[in-house]
């Protein structure tokens, strides 16, 4: 569709300085009509200043939608059932947001008659992909519109000029200073990149971090929390039943108090550049453990080492942006019949920065046999000598390639 083709288009849109440029462009390159959509996946921030710059810009129809039971429960908790992690580190807290933005993109291009949606990623992040692999994965003709691949605003002196040539309103310079960090934050876990962090050998300054303490300063005494978990869900913390959306701010709050979640991280992205990014990702942090915990009593060995073998494939299937794809919905199909047995509790100790399994319980669904493990009289549960044929069958291949080489 060529610029001329497009009367309307949907734009993700921040109210920053990058998605405010973005706006005024698309009316002056396309000619066209901008829908704005603002979207709360938890960042913890007063969205309605969009608004009123949305409104200022003159944009009749503006969006801003809470959307964020939706992402813990629809997307962030069927992702850590999985036990997601990126390159041995990352909880993939920006990947897990890019495809519910992209389905409600789609979703009010098909409610306002849109012709197409724009995004602010720019030409050399994942973000991009992710958005644009979602929207075409719901809606095959849409027409995406990424500024960043056909402007020439390349630098933020560029991007700064454009703004100030053309009245727009911006807050990214606050009393002198310029923001240092590129961040982004959503009920999962907020990044930071750029600036001092481009250095990958340069430590974090300790005033960047916003949502942790650091584990210097955090209690001399550890906090205790009991996980309820049902079909490997939490459904309720210290016997309290909550959302899921609920369960991650209880967790995000005591775990930053706690000092757990922080991450400093290289990894490779998608379009094939490293790039190092810190995160604080405090939820995320213990629900992994905890899950691990409860599923290491609950799930039969062999269904536990297949679900560890396909997790590298299901996060890397998250991270360049393939959510909406068969391939995940297959694993995703997989994990989630595994979770049926994965019910009980699961008590977590919080000290320093450490979270620490202290105990687990499954009153339903528990594979651990006491008169089985122990090490003292099992009163016949478990006949030793049996073990003599058992190892004697699993070297066998091991002996005849030993008189082999010895031959």
């Amino acid at each position: 569709m060529s610029a001329s083709g497009v009367k309307k288009v949907v734009l993700a849109y921040s109210g920053g300085l990058d998605t405010s440029i973005i706006l005024k462009w698309l009316k002056e390159e396309y000619d066209c009509e901008v829908v704005t959509f603002t979207a709360d996946i938890g960042q913890g921030e007063e969205l309605e200043p969009a608004r009123a710059k949305a409104e200022a810009a003159g944009v009749k129809e503006i969006y801003i939608d809470d959307l964020t039971e939706e992402f813990a429960r629809d997307f962030v908790f069927p992702m850590f059932r999985a036990n997601a992690i990126y390159e041995g580190e990352y909880l993939l807290g920006t990947s897990i947001a890019r495809p519910l933005i992209a389905k409600r993109l789609i979703e009010i291009a098909n409610e306002t008659g849109a012709d197409a949606i724009s995004h602010g990623a720019t030409g050399k992040g994942n973000d991009q992909v992710r958005f644009e692999l979602g929207a075409y994965a719901l809606k095959p003709d849409v027409h995406v519109i990424a500024p960043w691949r056909e402007w020439d605003l390349l630098s933020r002196e560029k991007l700064m000029k454009y703004a100030e040539d053309h009245g727009i309103q911006i807050d990214y310079v606050k009393q002198g200073k310029k923001s240092p960090y590129s961040m982004d934050a959503n009920l999962l876990h907020i990044s930071y990149e750029g600036d001092i962090l481009e250095d990958p050998w340069a430590e974090p300054e300790e005033d960047m971090w916003r949502w942790t303490v650091s584990p210097e300063q955090a209690p001399n005494e550890p906090t205790y929390v009991e996980l309820t978990y049902a079909k490997g869900d939490i459904v309720a913390i210290d016997g309290k039943p909550m959302s899921a959306a609920e369960v991650m701010v209880h967790l995000n709050k005591v775990g930053g108090e706690n000092g757990i979640g922080r991450d400093d991280i290289v990894e490779n992205r998608y379009v094939g550049m490293k790039s190092r990014g810190c995160y604080e990702t405090p939820a995320g942090t213990i629900m992994l453990k905890a899950h691990r915990a409860i599923e290491s009593l609950t799930l039969d060995r062999e269904a536990a080492h297949l679900k560890d073998e396909l997790m590298p494939k299901y996060a890397s299937i998250v991270y360049n942006g393939y959510w909406w794809s068969p391939e995940r919905e297959a694993l995703q199909a997989l994990i989630d019949h595994t979770q049926q047995v994965v019910n009980g509790v699961v008590r977590m100790k919080l000290y320093k920065g450490n979270v620490i399994v202290a105990g687990r319980k499954s009153d339903t669904n528990s594979l651990f046999d006491a008169s089985i493990a122990t090490f003292e009289d099992d009163a016949g549960a478990y006949d030793q000598k049996d073990a003599s044929g058992f190892i004697k069958l699993n070297a066998l291949r091991l002996r005849v390639a030993s008189r082999l080489k010895k031959s």
